[in-house]
This record gives C-alpha cells, structure tokens and sequence, in this order.
C-alpha cells in the first residue's frame, strides 16, 4: 500500500461499513435470495442518501485528503475519454524529459489540441519515477516547447493541474526552477491561441501556476488550489502543522471559495465519491465544459483572448478600503 492510499478518511468509514454489509448479503445462499435482494435495496438506497450528506459536508482538508488517494484519476487516466487520438511528445530540446510533466498532441472532437498536464503515480515505485507529480525546470521547459508549438500552428492549449507543488530540491534550483515557472508565466499571457486550464485535483503554489496561466479556469468540484498547502501554512503562521485544519478553512482553497473569489471561472461536477469513484462519468463532464469553453473562446479574436487573460489575472486580489 503506497503512501498516498495509507492516508485516514475517518469521514468514509460508514460508507465502507455499508460497503462491506452488501458484500456480505451477496455472499449469502440461493435460498434466502428475495430476501437478500430486498435488504440490498434497502442498503443501496442508504448508501446513496450517505454518500450524498458526506461528500456535500466535506471540510476543506477533507477534500484535500480525498485528492490525494491513489485512485484519484490523474492527467494520463483522463486523456483517452477526452480525446480520439492522442499521442504524448517527450523532452524540453535541453537533455531532460521530466516524467511528472507530460504533454502532446491530439484531438478533441476533431479539432487539434496539444496538452499539458502533471503526472502522479499510481503506487510507491511508480511515485518515485513522477516524482508524486512535482516537477522539475525541465518538466516546464518542456511544457514550454509544447506551448509553443502550439502557438505556432494555433492548436488550442488544454493545460491539467495536479500536483503539491514544484519540486523543491537543491538540483531544482541549480537548474532554474524560479526561472522556469517565471518564463512559462509570462509566455502564457503572450500566447494567440485559446488556454483552457483544469485543476483536476490538487493544485499547489508555484507548481500549479506553471502552466496554470489561462483564459479560463476550470476546476473539478472536489479538487482544491492553494497558495501552500494546509501543512506548511500551519507550519509557519502557527509552528505546529497540527493545525492544519484551521489553515485549510483560511486559505479558501475549494472550488465553491475560489469561484466566489474570481480565481476559477467555473466548477466541473463530479460523481458522488469523487471522480475516482467514476472516472468516466467525470472525464464526460469534464469534456462537456471543455468543449463549451473552447467554442466561446474561437469566437474572440486573438487580440481580445489576450487582453481578456490579462484582465482577468488583475482582478485578482482586488480590494478597496473605505
């Protein structure tokens, strides 16, 4: 059991005692079997009304502990029922190909695209490879490249945020990591064509702004977006990470806060359980928006997307004092 699945949701335990009372009643013999169909019923009529009053009451570090389970979808989960044909390009042209961010071309509904997205493993092995999604300069130099191709044969951009943060390691500073997300910021507000951006799960500080500069903000209902994670705001406002559920009520870092607060532009729903517990349902809501958001975008000329994106990130923060 990799590090990100060992993770306590004490707030699913009745659901996987429910869970495991339906297993048991199909574990019962063929002579009782009437009677087991209606206590299933029974049961599966409890377990949505459950799931419903749960997953509408979460608490912010809640969601953020539910994004971060293992069998969250992650970009490469979501890519094939978004696209028809989609192949992944490697390497920044500078000697790296950064794992945890990945990147190429295909088509959404017919219509050309590149994306971009960061890659989280799926078990312990997998993490280490990925780097748990935190990636390197050369991960966004590589995004980068990818962007600008894009820009050059006006392919939509579709960008995918799911990551804790940067990598923070002393050979990521060596090699320009403040550098590289400051390049790729700056590039983003420059770019002709239409950027659709979605945070699919956790989208963290410096990391996710890397390739989170767009003219639409797209983020799944449960997911949450962050200057810092709960963890390290509590670490240095209070020097106890232990109060980490007091930083996430702060920090606003869910999808119905950020949509209030202007960061986001609108929130893609998601099954009850998360998308993790239907990623095809999820990836076909998602689509939808997607393909909303980039039809009202091509109608804009180029020169209105861009004074629009930039319109839109100074709004941001905003306040007047009486």
């Amino acid at each position: 059991m990799n590090s990100r699945k060992a993770l306590s949701l004490d707030f699913l335990k009745p659901v996987l005692e429910l869970e495991y009372q339906m297993q048991q009643l199909l574990k019962m013999s063929d002579n009782q079997e009437v009677y087991v169909k209606q206590e299933l019923c029974v049961f599966k009529n409890q377990l949505q009304f459950l799931k419903h009053d749960i997953f509408q009451s979460l608490t912010p570090l809640q969601r953020l502990h539910l994004v971060r389970q293992a069998d969250r979808p992650t970009t490469l989960d979501y890519i094939p029922y978004l696209m028809n044909d989609w192949v992944e390009l490697h390497g920044d042209r500078g000697g790296n190909d950064d794992p945890a961010l990945v990147g190429g071309i295909a088509t959404l509904e017919n219509r050309p695209v590149v994306f971009i997205g960061h890659q989280r493993g799926k078990d312990t092995k997998d993490n280490v490879v990925r780097n748990f999604g935190m990636a390197s300069p050369g991960g966004y130099r590589k995004a980068l490249r990818l962007m600008r191709h894009a820009n050059r044969f006006s392919f939509p951009i579709l960008t995918f945020i799911d990551t804790p943060g940067a990598w923070a390691g002393i050979e990521a500073e060596r090699l320009g990591q403040g550098e590289a997300i400051a390049v790729n910021l700056r590039e983003m507000f420059s770019f002709d064509v239409p950027i659709v951006c979605t945070i699919l799960g956790e989208g963290g500080s410096g990391g996710a702004l890397g390739i989170g500069i767009g003219d639409k903000i797209l983020m799944l209902e449960y997911a949450v977006y962050t200057v810092a994670t709960p963890e390290a705001c509590a670490a240095i406002l209070w020097k106890d990470s232990k109060q980490s559920l007091e930083a996430a009520e702060a920090l606003k870092i869910t999808s119905s806060d950020l949509k209030v607060l202007g960061v986001i532009d609108e929130i893609v729903e998601e099954p009850i359980g998360g998308s993790q517990a239907d990623p095809a349902s999820a990836a076909f809501s998602l689509k939808a928006h997607l393909l909303f958001q980039l039809e009202s975008l091509l109608n804009l000329s180029s020169n209105q997307r861009k004074e629009e994106r930039y319109r839109k990130f100074r709004r941001m923060g905003t306040f007047y004092e009486g």
